[in-house]
C-alpha cells in the first residue's frame, strides 16, 4: 500500500485549481499519461530558463534575446475593420523607440494593458523588422507591482498544442503547495557531503531557481532529484540479486546431441567471441547461482544464434527458454531466424504475439505448459496471466532498455530459478550497463560475421533531395531495393520534419507500386504485410519510420536512406545503417540533414561516416548527446527514468549503487525501522519490483 504520506502527490492533475477537461486532455500528452498526476507534473522538469535579471535599454537589448525592458507608452495604432494588419503600440525610453504588435487582439484589451502616458515592462523578444525595432506579443506586460513579483530566473518547459507557457507556470505554483515533508532516505553522511536540499526543497529551487545554475541537470536540486530516482533503482537491483542469491540456481547441463546438429546447420562458422560468450553462458548454466548475464553485440554481430545455441543446451536437458522481444516485428523476425535451424536440429519452436488468436493461442499454451516446445519467442504476451511452461530454465529478454525490471522479473517467475539472459544490439558504455542493469556479467560480440559488407555512408544536404531520388530510383531499376526512414508519421502543426506518410505518396507518384510504407501505427498483420512484399522484392523501396531499427533483415536491401538525419541519434543512425550491408553486394546509406547543420550534429555525422565500431559510436553518443540517444529511446533522459541524465549524473550512479549495496547488505528486508524512509522512495519512484519483493520477503 502507497503511505499516506504520498497521496496528495499521486491524487489526479485535475484536482488542481484551474485544470478541467479541456486542460487535461494536452497535458496527458505532455506527461506521456492518460490520467496524469501531480507527481507526473511536478518531474516535468524545466528545458531551459531566462535570465529576468536582463535588464537592458531598448537600443542595449541585443535581437533574438530574451529581455525585461521598463518602456513609456507613446501611443497606439489600431488596423482598420477588417484589416490582417497588427494592432501597432509605439513604446520608447531614454535611448529609442520600439514597436510592439499584437494580432487578431482586441484593441480596448491591449490599450488596457499599455495605457497612454503609463510605464510599463515588457518581457520577450527584439526583432528587427524593416531596420525598426519590434516585439511581437510580448510574453508579459507588466505594472510596478507586477515587476515586484516576476521571477528573477523563469524556467522555461517542453509544451504541447493547446497548452501555454503561463498555463504549465501556474499548476506548477499549485503543484508545488501540495509536497510533503518527506522522510529523508539519503543516506546522512551523503547528504552532508553533497551539501544537497531535502526532497521537497530540492523540487521548489528546479522550479523556482533562484539562480540560472539552480534550473540545469548540472544544479544541486536536480542532482539531488536524480540520485533519488536512481537510488531508488539501484535499491531494486540489490534487492534483486540478495533474492536470487538466496533462492539459489538449478543446473542445467546439456549433452551436446542438439547443439552439434544445430551448429551442423549453420550456413557460417561461429566466430571467436560467439564462441567466447557460448562458453560463458553454459557455464553459467551449469552452476547452481542463478545466471544474470548481458550479451552486447553490434549490429549482426550474431547474438539472436548464441541465444538458440543457449536454448539448444536447455533442450537437452529436458527445459524450456523463453525469447521475449519489445516489438512485434523484432520478435517474429528472431523467430524466422531462428525456426529453419532449430527445426534441423530437431528443436520445437513457436511465437507467441498480440496477435495470436483463438484456437492458434490455445495451441501454443498447451504446447508450453506440456513440454512439447523447447523454445517459445514472444513480446510482452508471454508475460501474461494465463502463459505457463512445464520448466523454463532461460528468460532471454533482447532490447532490455526497452522493458522494466518488473517484466524482467515476471518472465522469470514462469519457473523455478530462471537463468536471464539479456541481449542488447545497442552497445552500451560501461557506465549505462552499471545504470540500467547493476553489476551483471558481461559478454560482448565485438566480431562482425563473416561475408558482411562494409557500408559506405555520405552526408548528403537535403537541397540535392532530387538527385538522390533520382539515385534511388537507377538502384530499384537495377534490381536493388532501398529503404527510406522517415523521423513522423504525419506531419504536425509544430514540426517540419519530412513526413513518412507524405514521403511515400511523394515517391509512389515517381515509382508507383515498387514503392511500400510501414510505420509504428499500423496493425501488426499490415506491418508483416508490407515486410513480406519488401523481402520477396514485389516492393522495392519501403519508406519506413524507425520500426525497422531492429531486426529486420532483407539481404538483398543495398540502399538506405535517412531523411533528417540530424535529429536523430548516433547509436539510433547506426542501428538503421545496420539493416543494408547484410548481403554479398556494396551497399549504401546516405544521411539527408538540413544545412547548416549544428555543431553536435556535424560531430555525429563525421563520425558516423568515419567508424562502423558500434561500440566506439556508443561512447561518442554519449559524450555529445546523451544516454536516451545511446539507447534510441528518447531525445533526453534515460530509460525508465524521468530526472537522470548520464552526462550529468554518472557520479550519482556510483553513490547510487554503493548506497544501495551497503543498505541491502545489512538489513536485506529493509525491515528495520531506520528503512521506513526507503519505503516510501520506493513508493515515490513506483518501483513496484522492489515493493514485491519485500512483500513477498
Amino acid at each position: 500500500m502507497r503511505p499516506d504520506v504520498l497521496l496528495p502527490l499521486f491524487a489526479p492533475l485535475d484536482s488542481l485549481p484551474g485544470i478541467g477537461p479541456k486542460l487535461l486532455k494536452p497535458y496527458a500528452r505532455l506527461l506521456g499519461r492518460e490520467l496524469p498526476r501531480v507527481i507526473d507534473l511536478l518531474f516535468h522538469l524545466p528545458s531551459g530558463f531566462v535570465d529576468r535579471r536582463a535588464r537592458p535599454t531598448i537600443a542595449e537589448a541585443v535581437p533574438e534575446t530574451d529581455v525585461t525592458l521598463e518602456v513609456r507608452v507613446d501611443g497606439h495604432q489600431a488596423p482598420a475593420p477588417g484589416s490582417r494588419a497588427p494592432h501597432r503600440t509605439y513604446v520608447s525610453d531614454a535611448s529609442g523607440d520600439l514597436v510592439i504588435t499584437h494580432f487578431k487582439m482586441d484593441p480596448a484589451r491591449i490599450e488596457h494593458m499599455l495605457p497612454t502616458g503609463a510605464t510599463r515592462w515588457l518581457c520577450g523578444r527584439i526583432s528587427l523588422y524593416d531596420g525598426m525595432r519590434q516585439m511581437t506579443h510580448p510574453d508579459r506586460i507588466l505594472d510596478a507591482a507586477g515587476l515586484a513579483r516576476l521571477p528573477a530566473v523563469e524556467p522555461v518547459y517542453p509544451l504541447v498544442e493547446g497548452l501555454a507557457a503561463g498555463h504549465v507556470r501556474r499548476s506548477m505554483e499549485a503543484a508545488l503547495q501540495r509536497v510533503p515533508e518527506l522522510p529523508e532516505w539519503v543516506p546522512a553522511p551523503l547528504l552532508a557531503a553533497k551539501g544537497w536540499p531535502s526532497f521537497r526543497e530540492a523540487l521548489a529551487r528546479v522550479h523556482r531557481p533562484p539562480t540560472p545554475h539552480e534550473a540545469t541537470p548540472a544544479g544541486g536540486p536536480w542532482r539531488r532529484l536524480a540520485f533519488d530516482e536512481l537510488f531508488a533503482h539501484q535499491i531494486t537491483l540489490a534487492l534483486l540479486r540478495a533474492q536470487e542469491e538466496k533462492a539459489g540456481g538449478r543446473p542445467t547441463i546439456g549433452d551436446g546431441r542438439i547443439t552439434g546438429r544445430l551448429i551442423a546447420a549453420l550456413p557460417f562458422r561461429l566466430t571467436a567471441a560467439q564462441e567466447t560468450a557460448l562458453a560463458a553462458i553454459r557455464a553459467d548454466l551449469a552452476s547452481d547461482t542463478r545466471m544474470l548475464r548481458l550479451l552486447q553485440g553490434d549490429v549482426g554481430s550474431g547474438k539472436t544464434v548464441v541465444a538458440l545455441l543457449a536454448a539448444a543446451t536447455v533442450a537437452e536437458a529436458g527445459r524450456q527458454t523463453a525469447l521475449m522481444a519489445p516489438t512485434e516485428i523484432l520478435a517474429r523476425q528472431h523467430h524466422e531466424t531462428i525456426a529453419p535451424l532449430a527445426e534441423a536440429a530437431g528443436l520445437t519452436t513457436a511465437v507467441l504475439t498480440g496477435r495470436e488468436k483463438g484456437r492458434a493461442r490455445d495451441a501454443i499454451l498447451s504446447g508450453l505448459a506440456e513440454g512439447k516446445t523447447d523454445l517459445v519467442v514472444g513480446t510482452h504476451a508471454l508475460i501474461q496471466e494465463d502463459v505457463a511452461f512445464r520448466d523454463l530454465a532461460l528468460a532471454v529478454v533482447d532490447e532490455q532498455h526497452r522493458f522494466g525490471v518488473e517484466q524482467r522479473l515476471t518472465l522469470a517467475r514462469k519457473g523455478e530459478a530462471v537463468d536471464m539472459l539479456v541481449m542488447t544490439a545497442t552497445p552500451i558504455p560501461r557506465t549505462l550497463v552499471l545504470t540500467l542493469f547493476g553489476d551483471m556479467d558481461s559478454s560482448e560480440l565485438r566480431e562482425k560475421p563473416p561475408g558482411r559488407q562494409a557500408i559506405d555512408t555520405r552526408a548528403v544536404p537535403l537541397d540535392r533531395l532530387d538527385e538522390v531520388v533520382a539515385a534511388v530510383g537507377r538502384a530499384i531499376s537495377s534490381g536493388a531495393r532501398a529503404y527510406w526512414i522517415c523521423p513522423l508519421v504525419e506531419e504536425t502543426d509544430t514540426s517540419d520534419l519530412a513526413a513518412a506518410t507524405e514521403r511515400f505518396e511523394v515517391l509512389k507518384s515517381i515509382f508507383g507500386d515498387k514503392v511500400g510504407l510501414v510505420h509504428g501505427r499500423m496493425s501488426g498483420t499490415a506491418k508483416d504485410q508490407a515486410m513480406a512484399r519488401f523481402a520477396s522484392g514485389e516492393t522495392r523501396l519501403l519508406v519506413a519510420t524507425t520500426v525497422v531499427e531492429v531486426g529486420v533483415n532483407v539481404p538483398e536491401a543495398t540502399v538506405m536512406v535517412i531523411e533528417h538525419a540530424e535529429r536523430f541519434g548516433l547509436a539510433q543512425l547506426h542501428q538503421l545503417r545496420g539493416r543494408v550491408g547484410r548481403g554479398d553486394k556494396p551497399s549504401v546509406c546516405l544521411l539527408l540533414y538540413r544545412a547548416p547543420p549544428g555543431e553536435v550534429a556535424k560531430a555525429r555525422l563525421a563520425i558516423l561516416r568515419e567508424s562502423q565500431d558500434g561500440f566506439r559510436l556508443a561512447e561518442e553518443d554519449l559524450r555529445l548527446r546523451g544516454e536516451g540517444d545511446v539507447l534510441g529511446t528518447r531525445q533526453s533522459g534515460m530509460p525508465g527514468f524521468r530526472l537522470a541524465r548520464m552526462e550529468f549524473h554518472a557520479s550519482e550512479v556510483e553513490a547510487a549503487r554503493d548506497s544501495a549495496a551497503a543498505l541491502v547488505r545489512s538489513d536485506p528486508d529493509l525491515a528495520s525501522p531506520a528503512a521506513r524512509p526507503l519505503h516510501v522512495l520506493l513508493h515515490l519512484q513506483e518501483r513496484d519490483a522492489a515493493m514485491r519483493l519485500l512483500s513477498a520477503g
